[in-house]
């Protein structure tokens, strides 16, 4: 779907800013999707609601329109239950029990903001808690070591040691990625690895890491829409990400509220 031999671009301090901006933004949708989702609310009434919200700020939907098997037709991805990511929207009304994975991307002033979360609608089992928990805690084992000294695969390599020791899956079909004034910049950024491979970090590079976590296999398989993604064997799956720079000191998350 990606080609990955676009270079890395390493941002400036004005353009750290300016993506900033952007994953603030990007941040305020995800924020207002999760106190919208509830029993009986469709998934199209979250993404009409995620597109007025980003236009209205002056941004635009950067997934509206991605080029793929054909043009990707919503603003957000919501990928309900077995659905890891790429779910279209539609008329699906959400039910006590389900979870859903939103994963949101905005274009303001000229760079990207990427973040995705997921959460239970209503009451969730405490397995599944438990999914979510891991999964958002991958990303911030990942983000931990997003510093100078440190390479890609110890990124990688600290969000697959997080997940797999408590006993779950990782896809390998799907990565994180550089984001900058594209939505997919180099380098491709995999949740599994080895520490001390891959590219140096810098300052002023800019990564969407993005875990997505299985239940009990890492296979997945493409829905007949030809975007969405579900696991392979139909278990529950969770799916988080953060816009993260590299500084001369602490990683910087920019799709933090």
């Amino acid at each position: 779907m990606h080609s990955w031999d676009r270079k890395i671009i390493l941002k400036s301090k004005s353009e750290l800013e300016a993506m900033r901006e952007a994953g603030r933004v990007n941040a305020q949708v995800l924020a207002l999707l999760r106190k919208m989702i509830k029993p009986g609310v469709t998934t199209l009434e979250l993404d009409q609601a995620a597109e007025d919200y980003i236009r209205s700020n002056g941004g635009i939907p950067i997934f509206k329109g991605y080029p793929g098997p054909y043009p990707y037709p919503a603003t957000i991805n919501a990928s309900i239950n077995e659905e890891l990511v790429h779910g279209i929207p539609g008329d699906r009304k959400l039910v006590e029990g389900d979870i859903i994975s939103i994963d949101c991307g905005t274009l303001l002033d000229g760079f990207v903001g990427d973040s995705a979360f997921t959460m239970g609608v209503g009451k969730i089992s405490p397995e599944v808690e438990k999914l979510i928990e891991v999964t958002e805690q991958a990303l911030f084992a990942g983000i931990q070591k997003m510093t100078v000294g440190n390479r890609t695969g110890d990124v990688s390599a600290a969000i697959q040691e997080f997940v797999e020791s408590r006993g779950y899956y990782l896809t390998r079909e799907y990565t994180g990625h550089g984001v900058g004034r594209e939505m997919h910049e180099g380098p491709q950024v995999p949740n599994y690895g080895v520490p001390g491979r891959g590219i140096a970090l810098r300052p002023g590079l800019t990564v969407a890491l993005e875990p997505m976590v299985l239940i009990d296999s890492p296979r997945t398989r493409v829905l007949q829409d030809q975007w969405t993604v579900a696991s392979a064997n139909g278990s529950l799956t969770a799916h988080f990400e953060h816009t993260v720079a590299v500084t001369d000191g602490e990683p910087l998350i920019l799709t933090e509220l």
